[in-house]
Formats: structure tokens, C-alpha cells, sequence
């Protein structure tokens, strides 16, 4: 029951306790109890709204900055990330394979906070080696969600 109540509630965190006991063929207070476990355990780290700012007046930039750093001994990337992950300015941090060693998500009003974090905050760092920064254009689909759907043509077909 927990995995499948982990992805009901990954997919929609706003579904109701008697919702989810129906579809997992349980009852209201079992579900609330284990909610409770998964949030105590910290598997349940919080609850987010999906927004698509494209759809509001409010402009957001959201940069991707591949980052590629000294390990320190001891401590491998724990330090480093943590460093990064308390700006408060930093959305997301994700230890990666391939050419960088971190994946830093930040999401700002303009591609110049952008610019300032990455030279001003990130860049100087003594354990950092070398950026590369990527900033999204459009997103198609965020978090299992497709934000840009096909206007379908609702005319009707008029036929002689």
C-alpha cells in the first residue's frame, strides 16, 4: 500500500483521504496514519503547486547551471552541495554523472540575477572548477505534467 499511496500522492497531493482509501481499498484513518509515518520518516518531505508561469504576467527565468568541483576528502560533495543548497535563491541541487559533478536549478526575474548568482556567489567558491550555465527557453512538460497542450480546432465539419 505505501508505494502505490506515494504515487497517488506525488500525482496529486491535493487528493482527498477518502479518495485515496477508496482507490487503495482501505479506510480514511489507515491512510492518514501512514501519511503521518512517511512525513515523520521524512519520506514525505513537503507538498508543491505545480505553476506554469508562462500562463501569468509574472516573468521567471529558470537557469540549469552544470557545475563541476574539487571533491573535498572526507566529504566528497556533501560540503560543496550544501554550501550551494542554503542560497536561498537556489531552487534545486542534484549530484550527476557524466562531464560536471552537480546540477544547479535556480529560477529568478531575470537572466541578469541570474548572471550576478553565478559570478558573484557560485563562481567564487574556492571548491568550484568550472560552470556551465543553460537557461530554458519552454517547458513541454514539468514533473509528469504536459504544460503545452495542441489547440484542437473545435469547428464543426459542414458537409454539402
Amino acid at each position: 500500500m505505501r508505494e502505490e499511496l506515494l504515487a497517488l500522492l506525488e500525482k496529486n497531493s491535493r487528493m482527498g483521504l477518502n479518495e485515496i482509501a477508496v482507490l487503495l481499498g482501505t479506510n480514511e484513518e489507515s491512510i492518514l496514519k501512514e501519511i503521518e509515518i512517511l512525513e515523520k520518516e521524512g519520506v514525505i518531505c513537503g507538498y508543491n503547486t505545480l505553476i506554469d508561469w508562462e500562463k501569468t504576467s509574472i516573468e521567471k527565468v529558470t537557469a540549469l547551471i552544470e557545475v563541476r568541483v574539487t571533491p573535498q576528502r572526507g566529504q566528497g560533495f556533501d560540503n560543496i552541495a550544501e554550501r550551494i543548497y542554503n542560497y536561498p535563491e537556489v531552487k534545486s541541487v542534484y549530484l550527476i554523472s557524466g562531464g560536471f559533478d552537480l546540477l544547479v536549478i535556480l529560477e529568478e526575474k531575470s537572466l541578469r540575477e541570474i548572471s550576478n548568482f553565478v559570478s558573484d556567489k557560485l563562481a567564487p567558491l574556492d571548491t568550484i572548477l568550472s560552470t556551465a550555465t543553460h537557461f530554458i527557453l519552454k517547458k513541454y512538460k514539468d514533473y509528469g505534467i504536459i504544460l503545452t497542450k495542441k489547440h484542437e480546432d473545435e469547428r464543426e465539419i459542414i458537409t454539402p
